[in-house]
């Protein structure tokens, strides 16, 4: 009968010395060995047999065998050990093959980055275990010119100084500041904070007050949020764009109330580890603003602040720049008013510091501005009138060329000013897709016709709203209407083919992708209601402008609207356009169309009408 063999565990003990051969590897409680006598045996991690711990020498190491219980050393011979179990040795063969190369080739390894380490020694001392930096902050050390940095504290003060002062002078009275101002309770003005810092996300701030107030109406508590429907979510997210973020900002809700027990943890570093949906930037805004800690942030306002003050022309987007951009922030923060200094800079950003046409001579801290400094520097060489020789500080990295300086392909612009800080990161354009949609209404017998909508998956774009059936097509495709009308049989039944019409198409550009839908129009007149099956609804005119639907959705309906009798036109702003032959003719195209109108009858033209 074969012997039960555990399974492979995680643990392998090396002995380093034969002067060692008497110590004997101890299993602590927690599973981890360690050495019962003076040796030099070391402890790795590999593959051996999982399901317990014991001791087996094999060559030049100590295997854990499963029969020793935790916290005792086995002493027996091996050799007495394999003789009781001979299947076990025959079991054991590939394993201890398989550990010996692993070990070989793990000591050739850590012989090279040993050499590699000593030959290294003598250009900067090592760091102490566990206090060592990551290699590429060594890297950014290394290529970073102090032109970029700040010289010494006393420029740091001077900095925080004045932009506080102006920002207690300028600063904007927005609804989620005087909250967050004067809420007591820590847990809801940090609510009060994460709302407003993920609604602010890639969305101006005019935009935001509405969606903000209302939302914090309907649900002034973390309680609250964690109560409410992902529909009631989606519903007043609706035209804000980028869905999923309202979406995180509830599961986050409810990991606070059902797993922190309501209360929101109160530094950056656990806010990011423990909310769905909290990067860096988020966890800093929160953790500064709500609870006081003095950590940097830096978002889009903040990268190009920092850009133009230190001159980084270099590529923002790169690892390399953004934790430059990271370290300046973190110098930088005010520990007294952190949460102000980091709202300031945002402010500077946006108001004053601005991506184009930025007011200079209204910004405070104009004079410790590098970008302006190299304005001037630029006027001055161009200027006729004056010699050569300028007394401007200018970057001089000591070899090759700056990491955070602008590449030698990319000049200066002269008609740019400091807006040649930030660079300009290269983007990649949104892909292509092209969508038949189809707005089917029918009439209602207890009033308003309705129109039908069907719900988006749980997941990927548009993720849980409504929108009118739909089906992707290619753009040029010939049978992008029969496979729209089998998408429409699929939720409504038969349906009369002949009345789909073709009304126009609408462009919407979502954050990657540029979609083209070619707006149908269905309506039935007369017909008996179809059924509503799962995923899908029946709506009123009004009722669908309250929806949890898409700007998009809202745009195609628009086109809709546009052609039916007694309603208004759709608005250019939508995007969209009309086939050229469904438009209406100018007066004077009109009365040449009427003057070259062959001549029919009236029978005919009433079986025209009768017709149509």
């Amino acid at each position: 009968m074969t012997p039960r063999v555990p399974r492979l565990s995680i643990l392998w003990v090396r002995r380093t010395s034969a002067s060692s051969s008497g110590a004997t590897p101890v299993v602590e409680d927690g599973g981890w060995p360690r050495e019962s006598l003076p040796g030099r045996t070391s402890v790795q991690t590999s593959r051996l047999w999982r399901g317990g711990v014991g001791s087996e020498r094999v060559g030049a190491h100590w295997l854990l065998r499963a029969d020793s219980p935790p916290g005792v050393a086995r002493t027996t011979p091996p050799s007495k050990r394999w003789a009781r179990d001979a299947a076990w040795e025959a079991i054991m063969k590939k394993p201890r093959a398989a550990v010996e190369r692993r070990c070989r080739k793990q000591a050739s390894s850590q012989a090279g980055r040993e050499n590699h380490a000593l030959s290294s020694s003598q250009a900067k001392p090592s760091a102490p275990d566990g206090l060592a930096k990551p290699q590429e902050e060594v890297v950014l050390q290394a290529s970073v010119s102090p032109y970029h940095l700040f010289r010494d504290a006393a420029e740091v003060t001077v900095f925080r100084e004045r932009l506080l002062s102006w920002y207690d002078q300028e600063k904007r009275d927005l609804p989620w500041r005087r909250r967050a101002k004067g809420e007591v309770d820590l847990d809801r003005r940090a609510y009060a904070v994460w709302v407003s810092e993920v609604m602010l996300q890639q969305t101006q701030v005019a935009t935001v007050i509405n969606y903000y107030t209302r939302w914090m109406q309907k649900w002034p508590t973390l309680q609250d949020l964690a109560r409410a429907s992902l529909e009631e979510v989606n519903q007043l997210w609706a035209g804000l764009g980028y869905y999923s973020r309202g979406r995180r900002l509830q599961e986050g809700a409810r990991k606070v109330v059902e797993e922190l027990g309501g209360h929101v943890p109160r530094t950056a570093e656990t806010l990011q580890r423990l909310l769905p949906g909290v990067g860096r930037y988020t966890a800093g805004a929160i953790a500064s603003i709500a609870f006081g800690q003095a950590t940097g942030v830096v978002d889009g306002n903040v990268v190009r602040v920092l850009c133009r003050v230190r001159a980084i022309g270099a590529d923002a987007s790169s690892t390399l720049v953004s934790q430059q951009l990271w370290s300046l922030a973190q110098e930088l923060v005010d520990p007294a008013r952190p949460g102000d200094f980091n709202q300031a800079a945002m402010e500077l950003g946006a108001t004053v510091c601005t991506p184009q046409r930025p007011l200079c001579s209204q910004c405070p801290v104009q004079s410790l501005c590098r970008a302006h400094q190299r304005v001037e520097r630029e006027q001055l060489l161009t200027s006729q009138s004056l010699p050569g020789s300028l007394d401007v500080e200018e970057c001089a990295p000591n070899t090759g060329q700056c990491q955070l300086c602008a590449p030698p392909t990319e000049p200066w612009d002269q008609t740019l000013g400091v807006a040649n800080f930030p660079r300009k990161a290269s983007r990649r354009p949104p892909r292509e897709e092209c969508s038949a949609i189809c707005v089917l209404e029918q009439p209602w017998a207890l009033g308003d016709a309705r129109i039908l909508l069907v719900q988006r998956p749980n997941s990927g774009l548009l993720a849980g709203l409504w929108e009118f059936p739909s089906v992707t097509v290619v753009p040029s495709g010939q049978c992008q209407r029969k496979a729209l009308l089998q998408e429409l049989q699929s939720w409504a039944g038969p349906l009369p083919a002949s009345r789909l019409q073709h009304l126009g198409q609408v462009v919407h550009t979502f954050s990657h992708i540029k979609l083209t839908y070619q707006v149908y129009g269905l309506a039935l007149e007369g017909q008996t209601p179809v059924t509503t099956p799962s995923g899908a609804r029946w709506l009123t005119r009004e009722e669908f402008h309250t929806a949890a639907v898409s700007t998009a959705m809202k745009k195609v309906f628009r086109v809709y609207e546009g052609q039916q009798p007694g309603t208004c036109k759709s608005s250019r702003r939508s995007q969209v356009s009309i086939p050229a032959s469904r438009k209406r003719p100018s007066p004077g195209q009109q009365t040449l169309d009427s003057f070259f109108r062959p001549h029919i009858p009236t029978d005919a033209s009433k079986l025209n009408i009768a017709a149509q």
